[in-house]
């Protein structure tokens, strides 16, 4: 079968979505060759893009503005990353999120996904950029960007544009050095091709393909990382972007830090987020506590531990501590009444035999369930406590009012691993998204967008502007709709 559109955008994620509309919208007729049966991608298990001077911003009295944001960033990443890239994101940001809401999508409003202890908030605070999805049901949580993604995908519908669900593409054909077409194959094995004035790929990373991430990132999925992995997110469009002559940035893992299956046991992941004792294999505190809230840092510290895991401990006192005055870390992704839930959900995950947690009666017994150098543990236990009753903590200085001593009561532990919400680049471009040579040189017709092409968090993701992935993907795909279209039409004037 052979089909003909101006622009062919590869995958129906939040990036290929709004690739595709904001093509059509300025005048392009567009298909999507799409592998799964839905649109979305990983963006369906999100919560909301950032967005940086937006309407709702303005209403909330927000005044973060595009280049305090940019400053931001460079600074974060050290001037390792694209300026203009950058700073092209962070200006169309805000205008996006209004973008959104003129096609329907409603925010419950803006907020940060974290807040820094006192004595670092000059070093790394959470800024207001997170534009939360209000649900079609229910409260905001994990999947809530599904109500933003059925409205996107109406509106490419509203626009014409085709989506061919269950056709993955397999090949980015190329003429005399520049992007002409895709070919797919659809659900019955029979191959498409698909010329075109311009080629968008957007397939969201390699989040799903483990020989990848070990072979690119050195972390064993299931064992030195456990990342989201949504399916389908294989790499195609690195790997057919690269046969297509694209040039090859580093593919690093969007490191944060969870527990194995987490969304099966995610009152138990949310109650141990908390500033309570923190240790390594080895049985020594390696972060203060109250730094945990930022998932990075966090997923940072524990992937240059013993074995790449931390263990969060904490007591009965504790527990009844927040059962009844809530967390200490507040968590906008966690219930907020998952303190009540927990007892229930302990018992039952240590029924089921579920291997990252454990309870005992003493520090002993707790190290040999664990796996926990006993001797080290019992001394740092005992330095702590010491620094507890003193009010100070004089190794990391942990705020004093985290600094409750631990041993009152039952001991439960949970073990952390690194966690990532995917995989991040792999395909080079420039601030136009258009894919670029290893010697930057534009490859004609062919733009990359997403998780695909993000490459402008230089080592750590920047969980000070929350939302910035999700954001990424909106904005670049929109630049690559916009900058595909100019192209096209340029070629036929």
């Amino acid at each position: 079968m052979k089909l003909d559109a101006d622009i062919v955008v590869v995958a129906a994620g939040l990036s290929g979505l709004a690739a595709a509309i904001t093509a059509a919208e300025n005048g392009a007729s567009v298909i999507v060759a799409e592998k799964a049966n839905t649109t979305g991608g990983a963006a369906n298990m999100g919560m909301g893009p950032l967005g940086i001077g937006s309407r709702i911003q303005k209403e909330q009295m927000v005044t973060l503005t595009p280049g305090e944001a940019f400053r931001r960033h460079m600074h974060f990443t050290h001037y390792r990353v694209d300026a203009r890239l950058v700073r092209d994101y962070y200006f169309k940001s805000g205008e996006t999120i209004d973008w959104l809401m003129d096609m329907g999508v409603q925010f419950v409003g803006v907020q940060r996904a974290f807040a820094a202890p006192e004595l670092t908030r000059a070093y790394s605070d959470g800024e207001f950029t997170w534009h939360v999805v209000k649900p079609e049901a229910g409260r905001p949580g994990p999947r809530c960007a599904t109500a933003m993604i059925k409205a996107m995908t109406d509106r490419a519908t509203e626009l014409g544009v085709q989506i061919l669900y269950e056709t993955p593409a397999k090949k980015i054909l190329v003429e005399d050095g520049e992007a002409v077409g895709v070919l797919a194959v659809d659900k019955n094995g029979e191959e498409i091709e698909i010329t075109c004035g311009a080629v968008i790929i957007a397939t969201g990373g390699c989040g799903a393909n483990p020989e990848m991430i070990r072979e690119h990132t050195g972390y064993e999925y299931g064992k030195t990382i456990y990342n989201f992995a949504v399916p389908g997110m294989t790499g195609d469009g690195i790997r057919m972007a690269w046969e297509a002559g694209a040039g090859k940035t580093d593919i690093t893992m969007e490191l944060m830090y969870q527990i194995p299956d987490n969304m099966n046991h995610f009152v138990i992941e949310g109650a141990f987020r908390q500033p309570c004792l923190w240790v390594n294999k080895n049985g020594e505190r390696f972060i203060p506590e109250d730094q945990i809230a930022n998932t990075t840092f966090t997923g940072n510290a524990i992937s240059v531990q013993p074995d790449k895991v931390a263990f969060a401990i904490f007591d009965d006192a504790m527990l009844q501590h927040w059962k009844k005055h809530g967390g200490d870390i507040i968590s906008h992704v966690h219930p907020p009444d998952l303190y009540e839930q927990f007892e229930q959900e302990w018992a039952k995950d240590l029924a089921a035999g579920y291997d990252p947690i454990c309870e005992a009666n003493t520090f002993e017994e707790l190290a040999e369930k664990a796996g926990i150098d006993k001797e080290s543990l019992l001394a740092t236990v005992k330095e702590y406590n010491e620094m507890c009753a003193k009010g100070h903590d004089y190794l990391f200085e942990k705020e004093h009012r985290y600094m409750r001593p631990i041993g009152n009561g039952k001991l439960y532990c949970c073990r952390q691993h690194v966690g990532a919400y995917g995989t991040l680049g792999g395909i080079k471009i420039n601030y136009k998204t258009e894919v670029l040579t290893d010697d930057n040189k534009v490859i004609p017709g062919l733009y990359a967008v997403g998780t695909d092409a993000c490459n402008i968090y230089g080592v750590s993701y920047p969980f000070i502007l929350s939302g910035n992935t999700m954001g990424f993907c909106l904005n670049s795909g929109r630049i690559a709709g916009e900058n595909a279209v100019k192209f096209i039409f340029a070629e036929e004037d």
